[in-house]
Order: C-alpha cells, then structure tokens, then sequence
C-alpha cells in the first residue's frame, strides 16, 4: 500500500515536469535545466552554446562526465547519470561518509563549474550538471536503499529544481560564479530531502 502512495506521487510529479517542459514557447529554456538561461532566444540550441573540451578532465567533471552534453534536458539528462552513480557506489555508505563524498564534491564542484564557465564564457551553462548530482544525492541522504525511493527522489528533486520556489529562484539569479551555480540545486536537495523524510514518516 506504501507503495502505492509512492508511485502516485511520482506519477503526479513527473506529469508537473512535463506540462513544464512542454507547450510553453517561453518556458523553452526548461526552466531548471538552464541550457537556454546565457541566451535571450528561447530557439538557441545547444549546439549554438561554446562547447567544453572532451579531453580536459574540469570540463567533464563539471559536464557529470559528458550527461551534460545532451541538447535536450541536460539537468536531467545530469540528474540521471547521477542515479546508477549513487546506487552502485554511494547507497551502501554511511550517513557520515555519504556526507563527506557530496561535500567534496559540492567543493569540487565550485571550482569546476567556476572554471568551465569562464573558459565557455558562459555563466551556468546549461550542460554543467555537477550541481544536478550533489542536489540528486542530498535527495538520498538517510533514504532506504530501494528503486521506488529512488524514483521519487529523483521525481522530487526534478520538480524543485525546475519549478525554483524561494529562494531558489532568487539565488540562481543573484548568486553568480560556481558558488551560484552549485548552490541553487544544493537548496532544491534539501527541500526534496525533507519531503522524501516527511513521506518515509507518514508511512512508517
């Protein structure tokens, strides 16, 4: 029945996500996936947008080892790459440990985003997605190992990140540098952190 609620949920999430990411011409820019934010045309594409060098490690690190070079939803296209990342590696940790791996990448992170956009002359590239992994992984902290609950994190993380409530949105406009890029997605981790606990509490 727990279950249940679940998949309801994510179901619900994912139908917000695409009537987001679908029939407004304004809204092209997919909103939290900020592949369009450098341009003011809404049409750019992504192959319009400076491309990062495969062969420099900083510009694939910050690129989520290459996710972020897709030209459609490169936040999510980043986010999903960050999921077999965390279920293969980083799931069987320790709370501590698990903290101490998304701190150094949120770090990391800074540098790489800050370095990658300067060289790109780019601010927040829409390809940079190291930021979609830290807040991805936030999602997880202290969540039990399971497909379903890894499908709604990623649901809810998806839909903070997009949707940008306060004060998301004014730190994704107001904080610039890798600082600013990273940190925006760290809040909406936190927020789908607590939502992930509070729906874990109601079913216990």
């Amino acid at each position: 029945m727990g279950q249940l609620y679940i998949l309801h949920a994510a179901k619900l999430l994912l139908s917000v996500w695409l009537k987001t990411n679908t029939g407004y011409n304004h809204r092209r820019i997919f909103i939290g996936d900020r592949l369009f934010m450098a341009s003011q045309d809404s049409t750019t594409s992504c192959k319009q947008l400076a491309k990062p060098s495969l062969t420099n490690p900083i510009h694939m690190l910050a690129f989520g080892l290459g996710s972020g070079l897709s030209p459609k939803a490169p936040g999510t296209m980043g986010t999903i790459a960050a999921l077999p990342i965390y279920w293969w590696l980083l799931a069987d940790l320790s709370t501590l440990w698990l903290s101490v791996v998304i701190l150094v990448t949120f770090v990391v992170g800074v540098y790489a985003a800050h370095k990658t956009s300067e060289d790109l002359g780019v601010h927040d590239h829409g390809g940079i997605v190291i930021d979609e992994w830290v807040g991805m992984w936030i999602t997880m902290l202290m969540v039990p190992k399971d497909w379903v609950w890894l499908a709604v994190g990623f649901a809810l993380f998806r839909f903070f990140d997009i949707l940008k409530p306060w004060p998301i949105k004014w730190l994704d406009t107001h904080v610039h540098g890798g600082f600013g890029i990273m940190i925006d997605d760290v809040l909406a981790g936190v927020m789908a952190l607590g939502c992930m606990h509070l729906l874990l509490n109601f079913l216990a």
